[in-house]
């Protein structure tokens, strides 16, 4: 079996998830067919009404190219078995209802901007029959529910080839062993050897997936996190929830110091049509990437830890969050500074001289001392002058470390930089 290239993957650092289906004209989230133990005679009634008239993949493709983005994942098919492509294995589809195979329009779109394509498709399927709760209960339903998975993903590979990312979900209720997990990679590296898996088919996977959080696996590995724009994935006419700008760059933040990637979720409306705030929120995080990009691309990894000293070394700050203060690339350090100060910022920790400080978007030099491992910048604008987030970058002498741990001096000896013990920050 090939190597795998994840250079692509690891550099591409903000992606974005789209989840759309059956289930968007509901507006109350993709797990509503379950959480309302909808029954398959509804849904089909449901799907008479599927149309996607204003389901625009050049658009979102567009968008995600111009906001930085680097690659795409779409639900081809959610929890609910409604497929959004043309399939010869089940009339339950977007081709059949809405006579548009959504998946092909996507990915020609993506291709056309020059994105990765990742497409997402669970492994479980609450319509199609036997379903996995009959195969937890019978040999003979699980042995046909097997067979109808694997078909479903050999067509799915078939069909869309090549693409970049093959995201697996709803892996309930097996282990690898009961997926067959190790023989179904096995068949989709044989139609695409390049492909990438997520470790969501109960393996691990050539990358890790985080959701509804930005930490990265521990021992490191490639990863994602995955968070949506609002509280839900699939659109929900209730949930005006929406991240902020600073919270989307944060979070790239947080990506960019432990060498990761945001990828990060729209839910469109039945019809297709994106949320305006989704739009507007994106369009301005690309603006402030424009000015500010050079602080998350390319990134040296640059992680702390609670119980134990990391190396490289970092910090947080009060004036940025907790994953989120600083990146690194080179001998340069970046300060994310989410929460203005004021006229003076200070910077404590250094293992190195600081050589120039520069305000990032517009590259103004500003004043600085240093004293020690203390630096203290001085004579700022009194008010932010990024609007999304300040980012300060420092230019040193050696490749920059900053520790500070949580006594007013470093001890000497071994020690834990936070909490010695497991606490209840981790749950």
């Amino acid at each position: 079996m090939m190597a795998q290239n994840l250079d692509w993957f690891v550099k591409a650092r903000f992606g974005l998830f789209v989840h759309y289906g059956l289930y968007s004209l509901l507006e109350r989230g993709e797990w509503v067919m379950n959480r309302e133990r909808l029954s398959h005679e509804e849904m089909r009634a449901l799907a008479k009404q599927f149309n996607p008239v204003n389901f625009d993949a050049d658009r979102i493709c567009d968008l995600a190219a111009r906001c930085g983005m680097r690659y795409v994942t779409l639900t081809t098919m959610h929890h609910d078995g409604f497929r959004l492509y043309d399939t010869a294995l089940s009339d339950f589809n977007s081709m059949h209802y809405a006579k548009r195979d959504l998946v092909q329009e996507f990915v020609t779109a993506a291709r056309k901007q020059g994105l990765r394509v990742s497409l997402y498709h669970s492994l479980n399927n609450w319509t199609d029959q036997p379903d996995a709760v009959a195969a937890l209960e019978s040999k003979d339903a699980y042995d046909e529910f097997i067979a109808k998975t694997f078909a479903r993903l050999k067509e799915l590979v078939t069909r869309f080839n090549p693409m970049d990312i093959l995201w697996y979900d709803g892996w309930w209720p097996f282990h690898a062993n009961g997926w067959q997990s190790e023989k179904m990679n096995a068949m989709i590296r044989e139609i695409q050897p390049q492909i990438l898996f997520n470790g969501r088919n109960a393996l691990p996977g050539d990358f890790g997936t985080p959701e509804g959080h930005m930490s990265a696996p521990t021992p490191w590995r490639p990863w994602e996190g995955c968070m949506t724009f609002n509280d839900h994935w699939g659109y929900h006419r209730g949930d005006n929830h929406w991240k902020t700008p600073d919270e989307v760059v944060s979070m790239l933040g947080a990506a960019a110091a432990s060498c990761g990637n945001l990828l990060l979720n729209i839910g469109p409306r039945g019809d297709g049509s994106i949320p305006e705030p989704s739009v507007e929120i994106l369009e301005r995080v690309g603006r402030w990437l424009e000015r500010n990009g050079e602080a998350v691309r390319d990134t040296d990894l640059f992680t702390w830890g609670l119980t134990e000293r990391k190396t490289p070394s970092s910090e947080w700050s009060h004036q940025g969050t907790f994953t989120a203060s600083f990146t690194r690339k080179g001998k340069n350090l970046y300060h994310l500074v989410r929460y203005w100060p004021g006229p003076r910022l200070v910077v404590a920790g250094w293992n190195t001289q600081v050589e120039q400080v520069t305000l990032l978007h517009s590259g103004q030099p500003v004043k600085f001392t240093q004293q020690g491992d203390k630096v203290v910048v001085y004579d700022l604008p009194e008010a932010a002058p990024d609007p999304v987030c300040t980012v300060l970058k420092f230019v040193c002498r050696d490749e920059p470390q900053l520790y500070l741990t949580g006594g007013m001096r470093v001890a000497q000896s071994a020690h834990p930089p936070y909490d010695p013990c497991p606490s209840d920050i981790q749950h």
